[in-house]
């Protein structure tokens, strides 16, 4: 059953973690990778700071088309949601944006996966404003 953009909003609140799903060539599997979002109803939009360390395939597509899928199970059943579009990079853009302004009023949950300091890894933040996003809930 499909979410209504209430319950996705109220799933999604300000942030978790998802999968993050970059296209590749034709006879390629995608590049997925595990991520923390930030999510902004006021513009229905994700946010992502993405790290790009020497050994990461993300540098290469980056710029491709992605999709973005959250799920969770829970006393209420599953729910997921799947986000289609293209990332824009936010270092370059005026505080005043619209972009950058939501990216502010998120909370991008912090997870520890690296191999040494954050401090010491640089990350990029990127937008992703949904081409298509769908919700879906298990029905009762």
């Amino acid at each position: 059953m499909q979410l209504s953009g209430q319950e996705r909003n109220e799933f999604l609140g300000t942030g978790g973690t998802g999968v993050l799903s970059f296209t590749r060539g034709e006879d390629e599997p995608p590049a997925s990778f595990p991520v923390s979002y930030g999510y902004y109803d006021d513009d229905e939009c994700f946010y992502f700071r993405l790290s790009f360390p020497p050994s990461s395939a993300k540098a290469s597509v980056i710029e491709n088309p992605v999709s973005f899928v959250t799920y969770a199970d829970d006393d209420d059943g599953w729910h997921s949601i799947v986000a289609t579009g293209t990332l824009e990079e936010l270092t370059d853009l005026p505080h005043e944006s619209v972009a950058v302004q939501g990216m502010w009023a998120v909370d991008i949950p912090t997870v520890e996966i690296f191999d040494r300091p954050r401090s010491e890894i640089t990350f990029h933040d990127f937008r992703l404003e949904p081409e298509r996003i769908r919700g879906r809930k298990e029905t009762q």
